[in-house]
């Protein structure tokens, strides 16, 4: 079993909310879920109202579809023009660690 987590930091356009952040970041987070059948949610950054850290997961036996997916849903989230992503970080555990 191999286990991969990606986090995004991402910072959102014009929003001078909380409201208004949650609104932009719940689509995002539901579009991951709903097209790459992953584990996301927002996860940092939640008093910024310009900055979000969105977490996302994938389990599979083969660590090749692990990393296809998590790459899929970066590009995902770095094509979409309300947001610009800043970093993205990768890991990965597997059955040695």
């Amino acid at each position: 079993m191999y286990v991969g987590a990606l986090e995004l930091d991402v910072l959102l356009g014009d929003v001078h909310s909380l409201k208004q952040k949650r609104s932009a970041v719940r689509p995002v987070v539901a579009e991951l879920r709903r097209r790459f059948a992953v584990s996301a949610a927002e996860a940092g950054h939640l008093d910024l109202h310009r900055r979000a850290l969105i977490g996302v997961c994938c389990v599979a036996a083969d660590p090749g579809h692990v990393t296809e997916v998590l790459d899929s849903c970066e590009r995902l989230v770095a094509a979409r023009p309300e947001l610009e992503l800043l970093s993205a970080r990768h890991r990965m555990l597997g059955p040695e660690d």
